[in-house]
């Protein structure tokens, strides 16, 4: 993602909006090497579980508490592994970039049979080689490929 520069004639006080979501996401892989994905209802791209921090919350606590809330799912806090912290453009938001902060977490058996909750639509594993135009920028500009490269 390249930035651009912009010089503005507005008083130096004017600031313009943080277009930045700053979120937590989990990758978790099924035996086959597919990654748990979400898509919420109202839109189109399928994502990382995950979600927005509250307020003072460190991104593993959100990583495991959006977890939850969206499958149902507890993870085991100790068992979570920083992948890393990517950048890319917002799927489901024009005009903002989202900042995940990724951390992987083994399978559970609990996953092959989550179910979508909260504002979850759907589920599904997906491949992270098999070309699709449905998955948010963050996992197929980084986070997909971060994955395989670790392998």
């Amino acid at each position: 993602m390249s930035e651009t520069t912009m010089t503005s004639a507005a008083p130096e006080s004017h600031t313009a909006p943080d277009r930045t979501i700053r979120v937590s996401a989990v990758v978790m892989r099924d035996d086959a090497g597919r990654v748990l994905n979400v898509r919420k209802r109202g839109t189109t791209s399928f994502m990382l579980p995950g979600g927005k921090h509250e307020l003072d919350e460190a991104p593993i606590d959100t990583a495991v508490r959006e977890f939850e809330e969206e499958l149902g799912i507890d993870l085991d806090r100790d068992r979570l592994r920083s992948l890393g912290v990517f950048r890319a453009v917002a799927a489901n938001e024009p005009g903002h970039v989202v900042e995940a902060t990724v951390f992987e977490h083994p399978l559970v058996p609990e996953a092959a049979a989550a179910t979508p909750r909260a504002e979850i639509a759907a589920l599904e594993w997906i491949d992270p080689l098999a070309p699709r135009d449905d998955i948010a920028p963050l996992n197929t500009d980084y986070v997909f490929p971060a994955l395989l490269s670790n392998e």
